[in-house]
């Protein structure tokens, strides 16, 4: 099973890929782990990474894209993998394709898109206010605290993170949409791409993430 994870920032692609991850004991890739770990290690392109990352650089494609490789390719990646948020350009998508070509290994079974509208994306992030103490997180709406303001844990300060601000979310939408959503139309021309509502609660998102993971893939 080698699934990619499609979707914008509070869609909870994350924890439908813990939850899948560990049902179907696969491992969850994410750039930001292999870029830890391989740094950790001092791999040589750990090391390049690390080069950048200390300076302020973004890491290059070049060098994400062998990172990807070596993880893809070891013995935990064999019984399958879920990327999550990698590719996140087309470009990215290309270079694991050749990547698949040159080193023989399988290529991916289903793309997943977790498709949220923007302004319910909006409303989920903006609600958000996490402990200044403690960092335990709440939600104004679905997960509020006893006392508003008040950390129920440890009676910190609750605030609203400038990532979670409705004008930042936007932001960061817009980005989104400028850089990854050309990735469906990609893999919808592959016949890999596979669309679920994740307006819905999480385990009626997890009902829809099993039936098409399950599926036969199409050709």
């Amino acid at each position: 099973m080698r699934l990619v994870f499609l979707g914008a920032p509070g869609v909870g692609k994350g924890t439908q890929a813990q939850r899948l991850a560990k049902q179907e004991k696969i491992p969850q890739v994410s750039t930001g782990e292999i870029l830890r770990e391989s740094v950790k290690r001092g791999t040589p392109l750990g090391l390049r990474a690390k080069g950048y990352m200390d300076s302020g650089k973004l890491v290059p494609d070049e060098v994400v894209i062998g990172l990807v490789r070596e993880k893809l390719t070891s013995p935990a990646c064999v019984r399958g993998y879920i990327l999550d948020g990698f590719p996140r350009t087309v470009a990215q998508a290309e270079a694991l394709d050749r990547m698949f070509k040159e080193t023989g290994t399988p290529g991916l079974d289903h793309v997943i898109s977790f498709e949220v509208p923007h302004e319910e994306i909006v409303r989920r992030l903006s609600g958000r206010r996490s402990c200044s103490t403690c960092q335990t997180v709440y939600h104004i709406e679905h997960d509020p605290p006893k006392r508003e303001g008040v950390c129920d844990k440890c009676g910190g300060a609750l605030v609203q993170r400038v990532d979670d601000k409705p004008e930042t979310v936007l932001a960061r939408l817009k980005v989104f949409d400028h850089q990854t959503r050309p990735l469906v139309e990609y893999y919808q021309k592959q016949g890999l791409l596979r669309r679920v509502d994740a307006t819905v609660s999480i385990d009626q998102v997890y009902k829809q993430l099993l039936a098409v993971v399950h599926a036969t893939r199409v050709a």
